[in-house]
C-alpha cells in the first residue's frame, strides 16, 4: 500500500499520546496472543518440541515489542527433511495471527534458480523493461502487515535459489529495507516476521543415520548423534557467511518416525472431519483401519505420506458413502482384506 508507513506512524503517534495521557501503560501494540498461536501449533505440529519452544520465545518477544526498530521483527531459518512441518508451521502462525492460512507472502525460491531472476524480487534495473513500474513478487499488504499485526514472509526452499537471488536479501535481513535498483521504490520489512525453509543437509543426514543402522555400528549400539556437523557443512556449502550471520536463529526439524504415526493420523482425521462438517457429516475409523493406514509409512516423506494414504485409500470410500447416503450424518470406516469401506454408522 502506498501510504502504509504514514498510516503506521499516525497510529503509533495516536497510541503514544493515549498512553501519555493515561499514565504508564505497558500494553503491546500487537493484537495477537502467543498462547493462542502456540495452542494451534501444538495441535498440528508433532515431534518438534525444540522448534516450537523457539517459536514461543520469538512470539513472546515480538508481542512485548522490545526488538530493534531498524531490523525485521524476527528472522528464522527452518532446516529439515520434507514433510516434517516447516512450511506448515509458518502457515499456522499466519492463520492464528491473521485468520487465514494464506495471510503471508510466500516466495517459492525454487522458481528463482537463475541469477537474472533476482529482478523478480527487486524489480528490473534501470534501462530494462519494467524498471519504472517496479514490479515485484512481494505482496506489500502481507509483507508490511499493520500496526497491530505483523506481516509474515516465507522464503520456501531457499537453498534452491541462485546465490545472486539470495544475496539480494542481505539488506532485508540486516536493516529491514529493500530498495529497488531503479531507486524509486522501497519495501519496508521492519514490521515483518521472516521465515526461510531449507532441505540443505537432509539427504546427508539421512545417509549418515542409515550408516549407523546397519553393519558393525548397529551391533555396538553406536549413535549417529544429532548431525550438527553435517548441518553446518551443508549450510556453509549453500550460503555465504554474511547471509547466515543475519539470521536470528537456525532451527532443525526432526524426522518423523513411526512413534508419531498415531498423532499424525489423528491430525489428518481431524482435518477430514472438519471438511466433512461442512456437509454435516462425521467419520469414525476402526482400529484395524488405523493400523492399515499406518502400514508402509516411509519416514523420508513425513506427514505427506499420511496425507497420501488418506487421499488414495480413505477419501474415495468416504466420497462414495456420502453420495450413496446423502441424508446420513455419521459414518464408520473399516478395512477388509486391505480394502477400505465406509458404512452408515449404527449405534
Amino acid at each position: 500500500m502506498p501510504f502504509i508507513n504514514e498510516r503506521l506512524e499516525a497510529n503509533r503517534e495516536s497510541i503514544e499520546k493515549d498512553r501519555a495521557a493515561s499514565g504508564p501503560v505497558r500494553a503491546s501494540r500487537f493484537r495477537f496472543e502467543p498462547d493462542a498461536v502456540m495452542s494451534r501449533l501444538r495441535e498440528n505440529i508433532v515431534g518438534q518440541d525444540d522448534a516450537l519452544a523457539a517459536m514461543e520465545a520469538m512470539l513472546v518477544r515480538v508481542k512485548a515489542d522490545i526488538g530493534d526498530e531498524n531490523r525485521p521483527l524476527a528472522v528464522h531459518l527452518f532446516l529439515g527433511p520434507t514433510g516434517v512441518g516447516k512450511t506448515e508451521t509458518v502457515r499456522l502462525i499466519a492463520e492464528a495471527i491473521h485468520g487465514n492460512r494464506d495471510g503471508l507472502c510466500r516466495i517459492d525460491m525454487n522458481t528463482l534458480a537463475q541469477e537474472h531472476y533476482a529482478a523478480a524480487l527487486t524489480g528490473a534495473p534501470p534501462g530494462y523493461v519494467g524498471s519504472k513500474e517496479g514490479h515485484s513478487l512481494f505482496d506489500l499488504d502481507k509483507v508490511q502487515g499493520s500496526f497491530s499485526k505483523p506481516g509474515i514472509v516465507l522464503f520456501d526452499e531457499i537453498e534452491k535459489a541462485s546465490k545472486e537471488v539470495v544475496r539480494t536479501l542481505l539488506n532485508v535481513l540486516d536493516t529491514g529495507r529493500l530498495v529497488f535498483p531503479s531507486g524509486n521504490r522501497e519495501i519496508d520489512f521492519r514490521n515483518t516476521l521472516i521465515f526461510m525453509t531449507s532441505n540443505a543437509g537432509a539427504l546427508e543426514a539421512e545417509a549418515h543415520e542409515q550408516l549407523y543402522q546397519q553393519g558393525w555400528r548397529s551391533w555396538f549400539g553406536l549413535s549417529p548423534g544429532n548431525g550438527e556437523a553435517l548441518r553446518d557443512t551443508a549450510l556453509r556449502r549453500h550460503f555465504d557467511p554474511e547471509f547466515l550471520n543475519r539470521i536470528d536463529q537456525i532451527l532443525t526439524f526432526n524426522r518423523l518416525t513411526d512413534s508419531w504415526l498415531d498423532a499424525l493420523l489423528d491430525i489428518e482425521l481431524a482435518g477430514l472431519n472438519r471438511r466433512l462438517s461442512k456437509k454435516h457429516a462425521e467419520l469414525s475409523v476402526s482400529p484395524e483401519l488405523r493400523a492399515e493406514l499406518c502400514r508402509g509409512y516411509d519416514a523420508r516423506y513425513g506427514a505427506r505420506e499420511m496425507l497420501r494414504a488418506f487421499r488414495q485409500r480413505l477419501e474415495p470410500a468416504v466420497a462414495r458413502a456420502l453420495l450413496a447416503y446423502p441424508d446420513c450424518h455419521r459414518f464408520e470406516a473399516s478395512v477388509n482384506n486391505r480394502k477400505v469401506s465406509v458404512h452408515q454408522y449404527v449405534e
